[in-house]
């Protein structure tokens, strides 16, 4: 059986990122933009928001995808080539996707000494807008831990 040829979005994927000065929310948002536009099989701009307070303080990163994001993901997922409508719940693989992401992210680099507790994206694709936001953890400990549970049992 052969194996199909990776396309630029997924290489761009899976593609060591360029040295940079280690910045969590800016590395974050590239890998989200490519990891999105991997999935889904759609050109995914991804825009940093500013100004977000952090509501509370969770035990591990509480993901907050906006209804638009949670249907383009499932449609997209599914096959479909529209999206309508508005999907009644997040798709757990959206979940674990995010996830994976972020644990990845932050084990990638030195845990920084300090770090935004909340951050928040503009999401594009298509005719698509969305949104999306993450809680996180007041301590990189307890970032640290909740990665390396994602990494081990993903």
């Amino acid at each position: 059986m052969k194996l199909l040829d990776l396309t630029p979005a997924e290489i761009a994927f899976l593609s060591p990122s360029p040295a940079v000065p280690d910045d969590l929310p800016a590395r974050l948002s590239r890998r989200l933009g490519a990891m999105l536009t991997a999935r889904l099989h759609l050109q995914v701009h991804v825009q940093a928001q500013t100004g977000l307070a952090s509501i509370d303080s969770p035990i591990t990163p509480c993901w907050q995808p906006g209804p638009e994001l949670a249907t383009l993901w499932l449609i997209r997922r599914l096959g479909g080539q529209r999206v309508e409508g508005v999907a009644s719940f997040v798709p757990h693989s959206l979940i674990q996707s995010l996830d994976s992401l972020l644990a990845e992210c932050w084990l990638d680099a030195a845990a920084p000494a300090t770090f935004p507790l909340a951050l928040a994206w503009r999401i594009e694709a298509d005719s698509t807008q969305a949104k999306l936001a993450v809680q996180l953890p007041r301590h990189a400990n307890d970032m640290t831990r909740w990665a390396r549970e994602v990494i081990r049992h993903g």
